[in-house]
């Protein structure tokens, strides 16, 4: 009956689904594909698979597929002679998944509207469905689990914020946690809340986290000069990154940045919105400021002028973001100063790179413990706090070298969710 009316409702969201998704990618400035969201992949694409049994992992988009790279990298070890397929949701997460070359076929996600989850499931025939962290599909679940494709939650989470909002819709989610062969969670609290919402308990284990999985190593002067000789970045500058900044935490880094370059001349700052389609109003705030600055995009291999302390790089592109972490002196991690949650505090820490982060961190909790317990990073305690820390540490070599050390002794120590997640997949393949 729940699949029944589910479907019945689709048929109606349809339209404005579609509507919605036109806006959206005119917007951004990218195709809509609707082919593939319909589930019709072009043959020539599938030719790529041949006859190979496949491995469809999907990750909704930048954060998921880069989270799942360790993953990705164990199955194309592990089972040499399957293809593996990777689906995303957004353009971003499509546009950093097309560059693994653990994958051989990067599709969109299909719409969850029957027929076109029939058509792409009937043209892949995929042995085993890996879904990231907490992306829940009625039709697509059932109607892979009725094909006898067993489907999996890889590094699930249940954030505070979605908790009570599952919780509410629980007879919603219940239905479509049931179709799951397996979930992988990454702790114990996560396992309690989904089973919570209706997963099976005994099917429902606790994985470890896949993010701690990624490779770590400290950046040595000669791989940093080199990545700065890339953005024309002088060798001698102090360097910050403010990585995947929202909307309202760009003003208070740049008056930071202005504060700052009083006292600390040699500074130079690498801002890097969380969506690039934002560079252009980024762009007006740094003209608004008097701030100098350059785009990603205008930088050539053969551009000879070299960027001054008290400019900016503004990045708008993506799938740069370890290189821009790795030539760093101290990097910010955005989506923290506003209430959005937060974003990966991994990515530094794996290169020794100190960081500091704001005060709300609720999608990231277990991550920001973490950091403050090996004491890899600095949070905030108030956004107004940050030209205060940021000056405490650049002006301080040795803190530098101590927080970035403390990250690779925390990468050292964690760790192992892939081994567990690949005891898993191993039963169905």
């Amino acid at each position: 009956m729940f699949f029944f009316a589910y479907n019945i409702l689709s048929i109606f969201l349809l339209v404005p689904v579609i509507f919605y998704h036109l806006y959206r990618s005119v917007s951004r400035g990218r195709p809509p594909a609707f082919r593939e969201r319909f589930g019709l992949v072009d043959p020539t694409e599938l030719a790529v698979i041949g006859k190979k049994p496949v491995i469809w992992l999907h990750a909704v988009s930048v954060g998921e597929s880069i989270a799942a790279r360790p993953l990705l990298k164990a199955l194309r070890m592990q089972y040499p002679d399957h293809a593996i397929l990777v689906s995303n949701t957004t353009e971003t997460g499509r546009a950093i998944s097309s560059t693994f070359p653990e994958k051989d076929l990067c599709i969109y996600f299909p719409f969850d509207f029957l027929p076109a989850v029939h058509s792409v499931l009937q043209s892949i025939k995929p042995v085993l469905i890996i879904i990231m962290e907490t992306e829940i599909w009625p039709n697509f679940t059932r109607e892979a689990t009725n094909r006898g494709i067993p489907v999996m939650l890889a590094n699930g989470r249940i954030s505070d914020r979605s908790y009570s909002r599952y919780l509410k819709f629980d007879w919603f989610f219940r239905h479509s946690l049931q179709q799951f062969s397996s979930l992988c969670m990454q702790t114990k609290v996560d396992r309690e809340r989904i089973i919570a919402i209706g997963a099976a308990p005994e099917r429902t284990f606790v994985s470890g986290n896949l993010k701690y999985d990624i490779p770590y190593h400290p950046v040595q002067n000669e791989e940093r000069a080199e990545l700065r000789g890339q953005y024309a970045i002088p060798v001698d500058l102090m360097v910050m990154v403010a990585a995947s900044t929202h909307p309202g935490e760009e003003e208070l880094i740049l008056s930071a940045y202005h504060e700052l370059l009083a006292t600390c001349d040699n500074l130079f700052l690498v801002l890097v919105p969380r969506h690039p389609e934002r560079a252009t109003e980024v762009a007006l705030l740094l003209e608004r400021m008097s701030l100098s600055y350059r785009r990603r995009t205008t930088l050539t291999p053969s551009d000879e002028t070299l960027f001054q302390a008290g400019e900016v790089l503004l990045v708008d592109s993506i799938g740069e973001m370890m290189g821009l972490y790795a030539l760093s002196d101290l990097a910010f991690v955005g989506g923290s100063l506003k209430p959005t949650g937060g974003h990966n505090l991994l990515e530094p820490a794996s290169l020794g790179i100190p960081s500091i982060f704001g005060p709300h961190m609720n999608n990231f909790r277990e991550i920001a413990h973490l950091v403050l317990q090996y004491g890899a990073g600095i949070q905030l305690e108030t956004p107004e706090k940050l030209a205060e820390t940021v000056r405490t540490v650049v002006t301080n070599e040795t803190l530098r070298q101590v927080l970035g050390q403390n990250g690779l002794k925390m990468m050292r120590d964690t760790g192992g969710a892939t081994k567990h997640h690949m005891q898993e997949i191993a039963r169905y393949l």
